[in-house]
């Protein structure tokens, strides 16, 4: 038994540089592209206004570049050590999805690209509840705070369908959250700047709970983390745990600071 486990170890610590092209990652990337390119190509002039410049280019290496970090958050080396050695290298890859790959998502997408939906009279009331900043801010913190009750993510650990589940919700959760903040729809702008301000501080506060569950656990949390290989020999699994509570609660701060500073700015401009 020894010598099994000493050699599933071993298997372990060389397949932590592996960088994952499975279809369903790959191809759903690259199906997402295609589908951008001709929207915003071939049948631009079909849904944009006749005076839509030629080409989004900015916009498309916003959204480009979206799809590069969501490649490399789920398909580099960094998934399989999040997934079976280090928790911090696991928050690494969430905050890489929700902070870097979904603003750069809603920013890759041009006013008139979303107004074929967002414009739709049929559409209106729905949308008008589930795209409101409340709803936004409440599906981001639930979908994140479910998904790290010990249950939930040591399935996700152990099933890569269930993985896969959390990060998709993991990305469409950071949709929302940022809706609010970079909504490329006009019929649903962004919320002015001293509503931003307090709808992002109010989401930060939301999170709080789930990060000091983390952080102050007297116990490793997820038992895959507690007997896992020690990738590095640095990190205890508590260490581990609590370096993981603090790049969540630091990436989210930073990213509140970031915002509100811009939007105070702003404010201060409308106001002058």
């Amino acid at each position: 038994m020894f010598v099994s486990l000493c050699r599933t170890c071993f298997l372990a610590m060389i397949d932590w540089r592996h960088w994952h092209n499975e279809p369903h990652l790959v191809g759903g990337l690259i199906l997402l592209g295609w589908l951008y390119a001709v929207l915003t190509g071939p049948l631009r002039p079909r849904i944009a206004p006749a005076d839509t410049p030629s080409y989004p280019k900015k916009n498309a290496l916003w959204f480009y570049s979206a799809l590069l970090v969501f490649y490399l958050a789920v398909g580099s080396p960094l998934d399989q050590v999040g997934e079976r050695f280090l928790l911090s290298a696991h928050m690494v890859q969430h905050q890489l999805l929700i902070y870097v790959a979904a603003p750069l998502f809603l920013a890759g997408i041009p006013p008139w690209l979303a107004q074929p939906v967002t414009a739709r009279p049929a559409l209106r009331p729905l949308l008008r509840v589930i795209l409101h900043p409340v709803v936004c801010g409440i599906v981001f913190v639930l979908t994140l705070s479910l998904w790290h009750a010990p249950f939930f993510y040591e399935a996700a650990l152990q099933n890569k369908t269930v993985h896969i589940i959390e990060h998709v919700m993991f990305f469409g959760a950071a949709l929302f959250y940022w809706r609010p903040v970079l909504s490329p729809s006009p019929e649903f702008p962004p919320l002015r700047p001293g509503l931003r301000i307090l709808y992002l501080v109010a989401v930060t506060i939301a999170m709080t709970p789930v990060f000091a569950f983390i952080a102050f656990s007297g116990d490793v949390l997820y038992p895959t983390y507690e007997y896992a290989p020690r990738l590095f020999a640095l990190l205890s699994p508590k260490e581990d745990q609590l370096l993981a509570a603090g790049i969540m609660k630091l990436g989210d701060m930073a990213v509140v600071v970031l915002l509100s500073g811009v939007a105070f700015w702003r404010w201060c401009r409308e106001a002058a």
